[in-house]
C-alpha cells in the first residue's frame, strides 16, 4: 500500500510529454498562479509543467499562507502509466545531533485565527523541507519543458513584487507579529518602516528571494537548495538558534514515489495520498462509505450519514492512527471496515495551498503544499520563509520532537486524481487543515453520485465534524442545510466560509472539454489555455 514504486517511464527524455500540444485547465489558489501555468501552456507545457510552475508562484506569492521551505504531495495520473503520488512532506530532521539538542529553539504562540488557535514556532519547529524537491522530481519525470521556464514566473514575481493577496492578508491579520513578527528577516518582509503590516493589496517585495529562485532555476533543486548555498545558510541559520536541520538532514533528503490509495465510484477510480499521510486515508475511508449516497440529491438521511461517516473515521484516526506504529496495517483495518459500509463495524474502535491540472492528452496533476501555520523563520540570505511542522500540535500528538530524524511527518493533504472508466479525469484537492478531506469528499460525491457541473459541486454548502476534548463531537455547517435537525451540537455558518476549505478542480473528458473551477470561498484562480 505504502510502499515506494517506480512508475512507468514518464516525462522529458524518458516519458509522458504526450504526442500533441496540449490545451491545460488549472485551477490554483490566487490567479498569479493560474495564470502561470497558462503561459507555461501556451509555451507548450503539459498538465504537470503548468501545476509545477504554479504552485511555485503559490509559495513564492502567499506570505503566511504557504512557502517554499514547507512540504508538499503530488498526485500524477497520466495515459498509459499507473497514477503515483510523489511524497515530498517534511521530515524530522537532527542527524548526527546529540540528544540534548532537541526540544529546544521553540516557544508557543497563541492568536484568534479560525476560533482560536495554538501552535509552536521557533527554530525548533521546523522540519526538514521538501516541497521543491518533489516539484523537481514531478517535472523531471512528466514534465515538458525545462526547469528554468516553470520557476521563471515565479523569479520575476520575487524580483518585481506582488500584491499581498486576500488570503494572505486574512491570515497575516492575525499572525504578522506573534508568528512572523519575531524573526528580523521575516519582519522586514511584511512590515512598513513605521512597524505596520503591509496592506492587502500592498507590493511585497522580500530581499534575496530572487536570487534565491535564479539559483534554483540555474542549479535545478537538489543542488541549489539541499547541497549548495541556500543549504548551507539554512543549516548555519539552524545552529545558530537551537534548530535541529543540519547540512546532512538536507544533503540526504529524498523525496519519494508512492502507490496512492484508491477508490472506486460510479465508475470513477479516485486516487490519492497514501501514508504515511493521514489525509489520503481519511479521504479514501469516507469516500468507500458514501459509494451509493447521496442518490439523487441531498436528504437529511444522506447528511446523517455523512455525519456518521465522519464521526467514525475521524474517531478511528484519533484513536489509532494519529498514535499508529504501523500506520500501513491500520489504515487497512480502517479501509477494509470502510469498504463493508457498515459504519458500527468502526465506529467504536492556514495554511496549505493547493494546484489542479488536465490537459488535452488526458493527463492530470494535482499539487498540495503546507508549511504550517508557518515557524516565523526566514534564514538570513535566503528570502525563503520555513515550515513550523513540527509545532503543528494536530499533526504531533505524540509530542515535540520525538520522532527518530529522518522519519516523514503525518499530514492532512490529499491531492486526489480521479480517472472514469471512459475516459474522463479529474483533478482536485483543497487547502484547510483537517477540513481538507471533507471538502474533497463533498466535491466528489457532488460531482461523481450527483452530476452536479463543476462549479456547483464545489460551491455546494458542506458539513464538517469537528472534536473538541471538553465537548466532544460538534457538527460544522454552512448556509440552511437541515443539520439542526437531526439532533447533533451543531454550528452554523450563515453563509459558505473559507474555513470549510477551498477546493481548486480541473477536468477533462474525451469530447475535448476542459473546466477548471475555484473555490468561491477563497480567492483562487483558473485558467485555459495552450495551442493543442
Amino acid at each position: 500500500m505504502t510502499e515506494p514504486v517506480q512508475p512507468r517511464p514518464g516525462g522529458r527524455g524518458s516519458g509522458y510529454a504526450g504526442a500533441l500540444m496540449p490545451r491545460i485547465a488549472t485551477a490554483s489558489s490566487s490567479q498569479l498562479a493560474a495564470d502561470a501555468a497558462a503561459r507555461i501552456a501556451d509555451e507548450g507545457g503539459n498538465a504537470v509543467d503548468g501545476a509545477v510552475a504554479a504552485a511555485l508562484v503559490s509559495v513564492i506569492t502567499e506570505p503566511g499562507v504557504c512557502a517554499l521551505g514547507g512540504g508538499g504531495f503530488v498526485t500524477i495520473w497520466v495515459p498509459g502509466s499507473d497514477a503515483v503520488t510523489i511524497d515530498g512532506y517534511v521530515e524530522m530532521p537532527g542527524r548526527g545531533l546529540p540528544r540534548e539538542r532537541f526540544g529546544k529553539g521553540v516557544f508557543d504562540v497563541t492568536m484568534e485565527y479560525g476560533g482560536g488557535v495554538t501552535t509552536t514556532v521557533g527554530h525548533g519547529s521546523v522540519g526538514t523541507p521538501g516541497a521543491l524537491a518533489a516539484l523537481g522530481m514531478a517535472s523531471a519525470r512528466y514534465g515538458r519543458l525545462p526547469w528554468p521556464l516553470l520557476v521563471e514566473p515565479a523569479y520575476e514575481l520575487a524580483r518585481d513584487g506582488f500584491p499581498l493577496s486576500q488570503a494572505s492578508s486574512d491570515y497575516l491579520r492575525y499572525s504578522h507579529e506573534v508568528v512572523f513578527g519575531w524573526h528580523e528577516p521575516s519582519r522586514e518582509a511584511l512590515h512598513s518602516e513605521d512597524g505596520s503590516l503591509i496592506p492587502r493589496g500592498g507590493t511585497i517585495r522580500v530581499a534575496h528571494r530572487a536570487e534565491t529562485l535564479r539559483m534554483i532555476a540555474e542549479q535545478g533543486p537538489r543542488a541549489a537548495m539541499y547541497q549548495g548555498e541556500i543549504a548551507r545558510l539554512i543549516a548555519a541559520d539552524m545552529e545558530e538558534n537551537e534548530g535541529l536541520i543540519t547540512a546532512e538532514d538536507l544533503a540526504e533528503y529524498r523525496p519519494l514515489v508512492r502507490r496512492p490509495l484508491e477508490a472506486v465510484i460510479e465508475g470513477w477510480h479516485i486516487v490519492t495520498n497514501p501514508p504515511p499521510a493521514i489525509g489520503g486515508i481519511t479521504l479514501t475511508a469516507l469516500l468507500l462509505i458514501m459509494n451509493g449516497h447521496p442518490e439523487k440529491s441531498w436528504t437529511p438521511d444522506d447528511y446523517d450519514r455523512l455525519i456518521r461517516a465522519q464521526m467514525a473515521v475521524l474517531g478511528f484516526r484519533r484513536e489509532h492512527l494519529d498514535f499508529s506504529d504501523d500506520l500501513s496495517r491500520d489504515a487497512l483495518r480502517l479501509l477494509s471496515a470502510a469498504d463493508k459500509g457498515d459504519l458500527e463495524s468502526f465506529s467504536k474502535s492556514p495554511s496549505t495551498v493547493h494546484t489542479s491540472t488536465v490537459d488535452s492528452n488526458g493527463a492530470a496533476c494535482s499539487i498540495t503544499i503546507s508549511s504550517g501555520y508557518g515557524s516565523g523563520v526566514m534564514p538570513p540570505g535566503t528570502g525563503m520563509w520555513m515550515n513550523n511542522c513540527l509545532g503543528e500540535v494536530e499533526l504531533n500528538r505524540r509530542g515535540l520532537h520525538v520522532l527518530a530524524p529522518g522519519t516523514r511527518l503525518a499530514s492532512n493533504m490529499a491531492p486526489t486524481v480521479a480517472r472514469h472508466e471512459d475516459g474522463r479525469i479529474l483533478a482536485v484537492g483543497s487547502p484547510g487543515a483537517d477540513r481538507i478531506t471533507t471538502a474533497i469528499l463533498s466535491t466528489v460525491l457532488n460531482f461523481t453520485e450527483l452530476g452536479m457541473p463543476l462549479t456547483d459541486a464545489i460551491a455546494e454548502p458542506r458539513v464538517h465534524v469537528e472534536y473538541d476534548e471538553k465537548n466532544g463531537w460538534l457538527v460544522a455547517y454552512e448556509g440552511s442545510l437541515p443539520i439542526d435537525r437531526l439532533g447533533y451540537p451543531n454550528r452554523r455558518f450563515e453563509t459558505i466560509d473559507m474555513y470549510f476549505g477551498g477546493v481548486g478542480a480541473a477536468y477533462w473528458d474525451s469530447d475535448g472539454e476542459l473546466v477548471a473551477a475555484a473555490d468561491p470561498r477563497r480567492t483562487g484562480g483558473t485558467s485555459l489555455a495552450g495551442s493543442g
